[in-house]
């Protein structure tokens, strides 16, 4: 028989469109050329015993490349992703200069291609559109409705939207926040962050922007009340499809795709009671919120009424974090803990494994047009995470990769990847198995 293939993952419990199967994969020139027969190949690896997932999409990352690198670059923030289970992460632009032009998306898209190790995509921020869109940027945002007037963001929304791309949101109201900054600034408590930036910020800048545009994906929502108007709004706009266009059927689901959104794990798992263990290293944007808020999140995820996680990974140094409540930077490390908190959760009933992989792999790949990736499946890139589910281990700071060196999650269980494989090459084997560079770009240029 001939070596048809480059490399055989065989004897693995694989996660397809029809569920978990006792099937291998052979992959050859970076994608999955078939799912089960008798066939060879060069390589091999044998994953008896081992869950095989898709690779996991993060959409939502803050690098700090080119900007403040002691915090993170590239190199760093992608060795950290392989080692999560991460195989595709999108930057967001807020870093120095911002990725409001070809050229500040240029200057990120070298530094990208000189070091990450996975693969990536690039947002652009709320600049020049036009021009973001032809060098390849995967949507606007996320677009931070606190630093713009309304009349800025409506402006905004119907560029990105008459060029094609999606806006995705930081939702929250800057007027609010800073009548409540005001009235607060004398506290000093951690817990003075969680209601200076209320639930009604994150609410009011959601019926605003739902009511500018129509296609529109919400960042890290993290409150109750957020997923309700979503719903509600998801709701309102299938009613009005279906009076539109009667007797078709698919309204519901135009909806759900036009408006979707993201949880992270910090505002699935931390909530403000946290502050009194971890004070202003819990300090994030949006912040956190009540147990009742964390647990109406989760009951989201598992219906997928939430579309997606995302990391929100921002790091800061520990002694940046350490500082007043005011004054230290919001944000919290994320994208190498994400999946392996998510994979414990599951292992406790919290999620389902298919809903996990859904918000994951599946729904990301949707929304942000990647279509190569997001299944195990034949055509697709040869993406794949080899998780052993009996490997149980606890967060350590000194285990992790970037260069935040600490995380919100210390010593809480977590179930790590044994190995990330990105477009049939293997890039995490407990260590990083591939040079800077290795990852490749995903953005669609328009020249």
């Amino acid at each position: 028989m001939d070596i048809n293939f480059d490399l055989a993952v065989s004897n693995g419990l694989v996660y397809t469109n029809n569920g978990l199967k006792s099937i291998d994969i052979w992959i050859k020139e970076g994608r999955i050329a078939a799912l089960g027969g008798p066939h060879r190949a060069a390589e091999k690896i044998d994953a008896q015993g081992m869950l095989v997932l898709p690779g996991c999409i993060d959409a939502h990352v803050h690098f700090r490349d080119p900007g403040p690198s002691y915090k993170e670059d590239w190199l760093s923030g992608s060795t950290a992703s392989a080692a999560g289970g991460v195989s595709t992460v999108i930057d967001q632009p807020n870093t120095d200069p911002r990725t409001l032009d070809r050229s500040s998306f240029e200057m990120k898209l070298e530094r990208a291609r000189a070091s990450s190790v996975v693969d990536y995509c690039i947002n652009g921020g709320p600049g020049k559109i036009e021009e973001l869109k032809k060098a390849g940027a995967q949507a606007i945002g996320e677009i931070f409705c606190y630093e713009h007037s309304d009349p800025e963001i409506v402006r905004i929304l119907a560029e990105t939207k008459r060029l094609g791309l999606l806006a995705t949101i930081h939702a929250e109201d800057g007027s609010i926040i800073k009548e409540m900054a005001m009235a607060l600034s004398s506290r000093q408590d951690p817990e003075v962050h969680s209601l200076a930036r209320p639930v009604e910020a994150e609410v009011q800048a959601i019926e605003k922007v739902s009511g500018w545009s129509d296609r529109l994906h919400i960042c890290h929502i993290s409150c109750g009340q957020g997923l309700n108007l979503i719903e509600r709004t998801r709701q309102e706009w299938t009613r009005e499809e279906t009076v539109a266009a009667e007797p078709k059927s698919a309204a519901h689901n135009n909806a759900n795709s036009r408006l979707t959104c993201e949880v992270t794990p910090h505002h699935l798992l931390l909530n403000v009671m946290d502050y009194k263990k971890q004070g202003s290293l819990l300090k994030m944007n949006p912040p956190l919120r009540g147990k009742a808020d964390s647990e109406r999140l989760w009951e989201g995820l598992r219906t997928g009424s939430i579309d997606i996680l995302a990391s929100d990974h921002a790091p800061h140094l520990p002694e940046e974090k350490g500082e007043d409540i005011w004054e230290a930077p919001a944000g919290v490390p994320g994208v190498e803990t994400m999946l392996p908190l998510m994979l414990f959760a599951v292992r406790r009933n919290l999620l389902r494994l298919d809903r996990l992989v859904d918000a994951l792999a599946t729904r990301p790949a949707r929304i942000f047009g990647l279509a190569g990736k997001g299944a195990i499946k034949v055509g697709k890139d040869a993406d794949l995470v080899i998780v052993d589910p009996k490997r149980v281990a606890e967060i350590r700071a000194d285990r992790l990769h970037s260069r935040a060196d600490w995380t919100p999650y210390e010593g809480m269980k977590a179930i790590f990847p044994r190995m990330t494989i990105i477009r049939g090459s293997v890039v995490w084997d407990d260590d990083l198995a591939v040079g800077p560079g290795y990852g490749r770009f995903q953005g669609a240029q328009l020249q």
